[in-house]
């Protein structure tokens, strides 16, 4: 195989598998070089300590959660329009869009912007189903 089969959606596939690593690092941002007993990260104990996270931080770990949540239905979604044979076109921009979109929601979730997020949440995911019948005609 090589790299001109690896469509655009595809792409997004690997970036969204990313996002979750990007959101826990938010939540790890600035605290790697301080020791955990004076409140820096616990290598130790990551999950825990994400866990006791508050403010954006918090915000920042419970993204990652929900990021993680919507990986599934995304790859399957995109899985299942290549196998329909769906428009490559419109496949690749609603993969794009629904990545983009994505990126949004972690930046309103980090930002304390609940009701925006929760838009933008929705438009994902009707984007998502979007992409899963992309391929039916």
């Amino acid at each position: 195989m090589t790299l001109e089969h690896f469509t655009i959606a595809y792409w997004c596939v690997l970036v969204a598998a990313l996002l979750p690593i990007v959101c826990a690092g938010i939540a790890k941002f600035g605290l790697m070089r301080i020791a955990p007993a004076k409140g820096g990260y616990d290598n130790n104990d990551p999950r825990a300590w994400l866990a006791r996270q508050t403010d954006w931080r918090g915000r920042a770990n419970a993204a990652q959660a929900n990021t993680f949540e919507s990986i599934p239905f995304f790859f399957a979604a995109v899985i299942i329009a290549h196998q329909l044979q769906a428009s490559q076109a419109r496949l690749d921009m609603l993969a794009v869009l629904f990545v983009a979109l994505r990126i949004v929601y972690i930046a309103l979730y980090v930002g304390n912007r609940a009701n925006a997020r929760s838009i933008i949440w929705a438009l994902a995911f009707f984007i998502n189903i979007g992409i899963l019948f992309s391929g039916f005609r």
